[in-house]
């Protein structure tokens, strides 16, 4: 079991850094009111400041800004502004330190490599939720609630419909994110790990090419077959979609996992916010996703 982080508390103090840049920063302070509307404080990082003419920069602003946050006491948990290139943090962070002094770290899209290091390294409980640098919906805030009190979240189709592609139901650790970052992690140190494991999988934009190239990838590394389960979530447009599920199907029939898609988790609206490294269980006959909580 990873170490789940502490719930927040009206009256604690959490951080907002950009370990990916550029961010959208009038996004962000359009939806900074949302820790206040939850009585919380913040702090923000000195990362919230750099643009893209500061890469050289980048990298040492980043860890600087995640260790201090992690170090600092007052400071309960740490949110992520989302941009790109948070991987060429990922052989610097000082994961004891974190597991040290465990707390909630939210993101999610570039950020999955982290999530997947840190739960590497660090063995903590992290959460895959919008970022504050991206228009929120009123369903995609009521998420960020979940950290006040540690409750089990139920997914089935009074949240969006589901389309179950493979029956069965199967109970494993949640791992995973966005494609195209799980993707990077093959051949590094900080490998995904999909053995006996529900594998969440999610992005937006891509072509059927893509998907193919980045499936037929974890096919030959094996991590298709290694896993337990899948989750699915949006990864086009339209007929994009459509095709993409078709594609999908015909990668993951050979394995008789579960798996649902459709899931409004990640690229989508809204962007239901989940913890990543607890024990689900997904039904497929009965298409419902049930976490574990995520907080002490």
């Amino acid at each position: 079991m990873k170490i789940r982080p502490m719930h927040l508390n009206k009256g604690d103090t959490v951080g907002i850094i950009a370990l990916s840049g550029p961010i959208d920063l009038e996004s962000l302070q359009r939806n900074i009111s949302l820790f206040t509307d939850m009585g919380l404080h913040y702090k923000l990082g000195k990362t919230i400041e750099l643009n893209e003419h500061d890469f050289e920069e980048t990298d040492e602003a980043w860890v600087h800004d995640l260790h201090q946050m992690i170090e600092d006491p007052e400071v309960k948990g740490i949110f992520c502004a989302t941009g790109y290139g948070a991987a060429k943090i990922a052989d610097k962070i000082d994961y004891p330190l974190l597991t040290e002094h465990p707390k909630i770290f939210w993101g999610f899209s570039d950020i999955t490599f982290l999530h997947i290091a840190i739960q590497q390294y660090s063995n903590i409980v992290t959460f895959h939720g919008p970022s504050l640098s991206k228009e929120l919906d009123e369903q995609s805030k009521k998420m960020f609630y979940q950290l006040f009190s540690p409750f089990e979240i139920y997914y089935d189709e009074t949240i969006s419909p589901l389309e179950s592609l493979i029956p069965g139901s199967v109970r494993g650790e949640f791992i995973g994110g966005n494609l195209r970052r799980i993707v990077d992690t093959l051949g590094t140190k900080f490998e995904i790990d999909t053995r006996d494991k529900i594998l969440l999988i999610e992005d937006k934009g891509l072509s059927i090419e893509e998907i193919d190239r980045m499936f037929n990838h974890l096919r030959l590394a094996g991590k298709l077959k290694e896993a337990c389960g899948f989750v699915i979530g949006r990864l086009g447009n339209g007929g994009v979609e459509e095709n993409a599920l078709s594609l999908i199907k015909e990668y993951l029939l050979p394995y008789k996992k579960p798996t649902v898609a459709r899931f409004n988790i990640g690229h989508s609206t809204p962007n239901i916010g989940i913890p990543l490294g607890v024990d689900v269980i997904l039904d497929a006959d009965e298409k419902l996703l049930r976490f574990l909580p995520g907080v002490e």
